[in-house]
Protein backbone atom coordinates (compact mmCIF):
# COMPACT_ATOMS: atom_id res chain seq x y z
CA UNK A 1 0.00 0.00 0.00
CA UNK A 2 0.97 3.76 -0.08
CA UNK A 3 0.23 6.79 0.72
CA UNK A 4 -1.71 7.84 -2.13
CA UNK A 5 -3.94 4.18 -2.09
CA UNK A 6 -4.46 5.17 2.38
CA UNK A 7 -5.35 8.99 1.21
CA UNK A 8 -7.62 7.35 -1.71
CA UNK A 9 -9.75 4.91 1.02
CA UNK A 10 -10.16 7.74 3.70
CA UNK A 11 -11.43 9.74 0.34
CA UNK A 12 -13.77 6.93 0.13
CA UNK A 13 -15.25 5.97 3.30
CA UNK A 14 -15.81 10.03 3.91
CA UNK A 15 -17.78 10.08 0.76
CA UNK A 16 -19.80 6.72 1.87
CA UNK A 17 -20.48 8.74 5.22
CA UNK A 18 -21.79 11.55 3.67
CA UNK A 19 -19.03 13.75 5.65
CA UNK A 20 -15.80 15.76 3.54
CA UNK A 21 -12.73 13.73 2.93
CA UNK A 22 -11.19 17.12 4.84
CA UNK A 23 -12.79 16.19 7.83
CA UNK A 24 -10.57 13.18 8.23
CA UNK A 25 -6.77 14.52 9.38
CA UNK A 26 -4.19 11.37 8.58
CA UNK A 27 -1.92 10.80 11.25
CA UNK A 28 1.02 9.07 9.05
CA UNK A 29 2.68 6.66 12.41
CA UNK A 30 6.71 7.22 11.34
CA UNK A 31 7.48 5.73 14.73
CA UNK A 32 10.46 3.42 14.88
CA UNK A 33 10.75 4.04 10.98
CA UNK A 34 13.83 4.51 8.85
CA UNK A 35 14.79 8.22 8.00
CA UNK A 36 14.54 7.88 4.19
CA UNK A 37 11.02 6.33 4.17
CA UNK A 38 9.50 9.69 6.45
CA UNK A 39 11.60 12.05 4.23
CA UNK A 40 9.37 10.36 1.59
CA UNK A 41 6.47 10.67 2.87
CA UNK A 42 7.39 14.46 3.31
CA UNK A 43 8.09 14.98 0.07
CA UNK A 44 5.01 13.42 -1.47
CA UNK A 45 3.46 16.40 0.53
CA UNK A 46 2.48 15.18 3.81
CA UNK A 47 2.53 16.38 6.51
CA UNK A 48 1.03 15.51 10.02
CA UNK A 49 2.42 12.60 11.26
CA UNK A 50 1.95 10.12 14.74
CA UNK A 51 4.31 9.35 17.21
CA UNK A 52 4.73 7.14 20.04
CA UNK A 53 8.04 8.46 21.96
CA UNK A 54 9.05 11.65 23.58
CA UNK A 55 13.09 11.06 23.03
CA UNK A 56 12.26 9.64 19.55
CA UNK A 57 10.64 13.07 18.64
CA UNK A 58 13.26 14.89 20.25
CA UNK A 59 15.86 13.62 18.09
CA UNK A 60 14.64 13.42 14.18
CA UNK A 61 12.08 16.27 14.25
CA UNK A 62 13.35 19.50 14.72
CA UNK A 63 15.59 19.27 11.73
CA UNK A 64 12.41 17.94 9.49
CA UNK A 65 10.63 21.07 10.77
CA UNK A 66 13.56 23.25 9.74
CA UNK A 67 12.84 22.20 6.57
CA UNK A 68 9.12 21.41 6.82
CA UNK A 69 7.65 24.45 8.66
CA UNK A 70 4.18 23.35 8.47
CA UNK A 71 4.88 19.62 9.60
CA UNK A 72 2.73 19.10 12.87
CA UNK A 73 3.32 16.24 14.73
CA UNK A 74 1.29 14.51 17.42
CA UNK A 75 2.02 12.57 20.49
CA UNK A 76 -0.07 9.14 19.99
CA UNK A 77 1.26 6.96 22.38
CA UNK A 78 1.56 7.20 26.31
CA UNK A 79 3.55 10.18 28.33
CA UNK A 80 5.06 9.94 31.41
CA UNK A 81 4.41 13.08 33.45
CA UNK A 82 8.52 13.24 34.27
CA UNK A 83 8.45 14.05 30.04
CA UNK A 84 5.58 16.40 29.82
CA UNK A 85 7.21 19.77 29.84
CA UNK A 86 9.62 17.98 26.74
CA UNK A 87 6.44 16.72 25.43
CA UNK A 88 4.70 20.18 25.19
CA UNK A 89 7.59 21.78 23.21
CA UNK A 90 7.58 19.21 20.86
CA UNK A 91 3.93 17.92 19.46
CA UNK A 92 1.30 19.79 18.24
CA UNK A 93 -1.17 18.10 19.78
CA UNK A 94 -1.24 14.83 22.72
CA UNK A 95 -3.97 12.23 22.30
CA UNK A 96 -2.95 10.16 25.62
CA UNK A 97 -4.13 12.72 28.14
CA UNK A 98 -5.09 9.63 30.32
CA UNK A 99 -5.09 10.01 33.85
CA UNK A 100 -5.65 13.17 36.06
CA UNK A 101 -1.86 13.00 37.45
CA UNK A 102 -0.73 13.45 33.49
CA UNK A 103 -3.95 16.19 33.57
CA UNK A 104 -2.71 18.52 36.64
CA UNK A 105 1.01 18.12 35.23
CA UNK A 106 -0.03 19.40 31.63
CA UNK A 107 -2.09 22.81 32.95
CA UNK A 108 0.80 23.29 35.83
CA UNK A 109 3.01 23.28 32.39
CA UNK A 110 0.54 25.35 30.59
CA UNK A 111 -0.02 28.32 32.79
CA UNK A 112 3.79 28.29 33.38
CA UNK A 113 4.77 28.46 29.29
CA UNK A 114 2.04 30.20 28.12
CA UNK A 115 0.73 27.75 25.67
CA UNK A 116 -0.41 24.39 25.68
CA UNK A 117 -0.91 21.02 22.98
CA UNK A 118 -4.34 20.21 21.28
CA UNK A 119 -5.18 17.29 23.96
CA UNK A 120 -7.46 14.88 23.29
CA UNK A 121 -8.47 12.45 26.15
CA UNK A 122 -7.36 8.75 25.86
CA UNK A 123 -10.59 6.43 26.47
CA UNK A 124 -10.13 2.74 27.53
CA UNK A 125 -13.44 1.59 25.92
CA UNK A 126 -12.67 -2.33 26.42
CA UNK A 127 -11.79 -1.72 30.10
CA UNK A 128 -8.98 -3.66 29.39
CA UNK A 129 -6.88 -3.96 32.56
CA UNK A 130 -3.27 -3.33 30.93
CA UNK A 131 -4.68 -0.78 28.85
CA UNK A 132 -4.06 2.95 29.65
CA UNK A 133 -7.01 5.33 29.60
CA UNK A 134 -9.95 6.86 31.47
CA UNK A 135 -12.78 4.48 31.83
CA UNK A 136 -15.88 5.00 30.02
CA UNK A 137 -17.87 5.77 33.09
CA UNK A 138 -15.45 8.18 34.47
CA UNK A 139 -15.22 9.89 31.29
CA UNK A 140 -17.80 12.83 31.93
CA UNK A 141 -16.15 13.66 35.04
CA UNK A 142 -12.73 13.38 33.73
CA UNK A 143 -13.70 15.89 30.97
CA UNK A 144 -15.29 18.47 33.30
CA UNK A 145 -12.02 17.67 35.96
CA UNK A 146 -9.86 19.41 32.55
CA UNK A 147 -12.00 21.81 31.48
CA UNK A 148 -12.03 22.80 34.73
CA UNK A 149 -8.52 23.68 34.55
CA UNK A 150 -8.78 25.29 30.87
CA UNK A 151 -6.67 22.54 29.48
CA UNK A 152 -7.64 22.90 25.57
CA UNK A 153 -9.73 19.30 25.29
CA UNK A 154 -10.50 18.66 21.50
CA UNK A 155 -11.70 15.46 21.91
CA UNK A 156 -11.44 12.14 22.38
CA UNK A 157 -8.85 8.68 21.34
CA UNK A 158 -9.53 5.28 22.11
CA UNK A 159 -7.62 1.91 20.67
CA UNK A 160 -10.17 -0.99 20.62
CA UNK A 161 -9.54 -4.51 22.13
CA UNK A 162 -7.83 -6.36 19.18
CA UNK A 163 -10.42 -9.36 19.71
CA UNK A 164 -13.32 -7.47 20.00
CA UNK A 165 -15.74 -5.52 17.04
CA UNK A 166 -13.66 -2.28 16.64
CA UNK A 167 -17.28 -0.59 15.54
CA UNK A 168 -18.80 -0.82 18.76
CA UNK A 169 -16.05 0.99 20.52
CA UNK A 170 -16.09 3.99 17.61
CA UNK A 171 -19.54 4.31 18.69
CA UNK A 172 -19.31 3.96 22.20
CA UNK A 173 -16.53 7.44 22.08
CA UNK A 174 -18.56 9.16 19.57
CA UNK A 175 -21.20 8.87 22.17
CA UNK A 176 -19.33 10.28 24.73
CA UNK A 177 -17.66 12.97 22.95
CA UNK A 178 -20.94 14.06 21.37
CA UNK A 179 -22.69 14.61 25.13
CA UNK A 180 -19.88 16.50 25.99
CA UNK A 181 -19.86 19.01 23.28
CA UNK A 182 -16.32 17.61 21.91
CA UNK A 183 -16.06 17.30 17.85
CA UNK A 184 -12.39 15.28 17.97
CA UNK A 185 -12.50 11.75 17.17
CA UNK A 186 -9.36 10.07 17.20
CA UNK A 187 -9.37 6.47 16.77
CA UNK A 188 -9.43 3.93 13.85
CA UNK A 189 -5.67 2.31 12.24
CA UNK A 190 -4.82 0.74 9.15
CA UNK A 191 -7.10 -2.00 9.45
CA UNK A 192 -10.13 -0.09 10.45
CA UNK A 193 -10.31 3.36 9.78
CA UNK A 194 -12.62 3.18 6.93
CA UNK A 195 -14.77 1.67 10.11
CA UNK A 196 -14.15 4.53 12.59
CA UNK A 197 -14.72 7.28 9.29
CA UNK A 198 -18.27 5.98 9.16
CA UNK A 199 -18.59 6.56 13.04
CA UNK A 200 -17.43 9.89 12.69
CA UNK A 201 -13.43 9.86 13.09
CA UNK A 202 -11.70 13.38 12.48
CA UNK A 203 -8.53 11.42 13.60
CA UNK A 204 -7.08 8.46 11.91
CA UNK A 205 -3.34 6.89 12.48
CA UNK A 206 -2.33 4.88 10.08
CA UNK A 207 1.47 3.13 9.79
CA UNK A 208 2.79 0.47 8.57
CA UNK A 209 0.55 0.87 5.75
CA UNK A 210 2.03 3.93 4.66
CA UNK A 211 5.92 3.42 5.43
CA UNK A 212 6.23 -0.59 5.52
CA UNK A 213 7.35 -2.79 8.21
CA UNK A 214 8.76 -1.59 11.42
CA UNK A 215 12.06 -3.00 12.31
CA UNK A 216 12.55 -3.18 16.09
CA UNK A 217 16.14 -4.72 16.28
CA UNK A 218 17.52 -2.14 13.63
Amino acid sequence: MSLSDIQSGIAQAAQQAGRDSGSVTLLAVSKVQPNDRVQSVLEQGHRVFGENYVQETADKWPAWRASFPDVRVHMIGPLQSNKARQAMGLFDAIHSVDRPKLAKTIARLAQELGQCPDLFIQVNTGAEPQKAGILPQDTDQFIAECRSMDLPVQGLMCIPPVEEESSLHFALLAKIAARNGLTGLSMGMSDDYQKAIAFGATHVRVGSAIFGARDYNR
